[in-house]
């Protein structure tokens, strides 16, 4: 479901605006030459794409883990119970949580640095700005994420997480380029729009894990392609229709 990280980010990008959009009407390079003010608006969102994309293959990873312990089934349930539990809970809430894991203090160093960068008019600190942007708290990056954690290995949640940046970079760019895009009231209506977007997405998450055999809504997970667990915590043998009898071990 890759197509849903776009589509969230597309909608997503009128939440962006909201929230992001003093940052983007303020960057550095205002007064240089056309062609590196627009290159320097570029490079601003691609930074947001890649920290979006390496924090989507961080979660691949647990995505993976959660797959070999034998939850390939129940990746789609956890992602659309998460999607719902974010929806639901306040942002203040979400700091409180940050602050309790002293995730607090990484956050503070984060904008030290980005303070630095967003003080340098060259291209390579407007990149530098927008890949610590990214690591800035955002619910709506948090649902994107509850999202990836389905996404099929490292590179599909990678790839989910980039393409969920890339829907939000038309949006951003053109407000960041020209000031003005839409009026305030559309902005805080489609911003609104948000959490609907993703009680839809989380609905469909729920129900593509339930494997109720509808072609490509909620396919039935074959049985071929879970992976066993022994006891032992190392994957089973896994044995196909076309094999053969086992061979007799070896006498001694």
């Amino acid at each position: 479901m890759l197509w849903a990280g776009f589509l969230f980010g597309l909608v997503g990008g009128f939440h962006c605006v909201g929230m992001c959009g003093a940052i983007a009407l303020a960057l550095p390079g205002a007064g240089g030459a056309s062609w590196r003010y627009v290159a320097g608006r570029v490079l601003y969102n691609l930074g947001r794409v890649t920290t979006y994309s390496l924090l989507g293959a961080a979660t691949g990873v647990l995505g993976q883990g959660l797959r070999l312990a034998g939850w390939q089934q129940s990746l789609s349930l956890l992602s659309g119970a998460l999607i719902l539990v974010l929806v639901v809970t306040p942002e203040h809430w979400l700091g409180r949580a940050a602050a309790f894991f002293v995730l607090d203090v990484v956050l503070a160093r984060v904008k030290r640095r980005l303070l630095y960068f967003y003080q340098q008019p060259s291209l390579g600190a407007l990149y530098a700005t927008g890949l610590l942007n990214g690591l800035l708290p955002c619910g709506l990056v948090y649902l994107a994420l509850a999202g990836a954690l389905s996404a099929t290995g490292v590179a599909g949640a990678a790839a989910y997480m980039a393409l969920f940046g890339l829907g939000t970079l038309p949006l951003m760019l053109v407000f960041s380029l020209t000031g003005q895009l839409v009026p305030t009231a559309w902005r805080l209506r489609m911003r609104r729009a948000v959490p609907v977007m993703a009680a839809v997405l989380a609905g469909l998450f729920i129900l593509r894990g339930l494997g109720l055999g509808i072609p490509y809504l909620s396919p039935q997970l074959s049985p071929a392609a879970t992976i066993m667990v022994g006891a032992n915590g190392q994957p089973a043998t896994m044995h196909y229709c076309h094999d053969g009898p086992a061979a007799p071990a070896p006498s001694r």
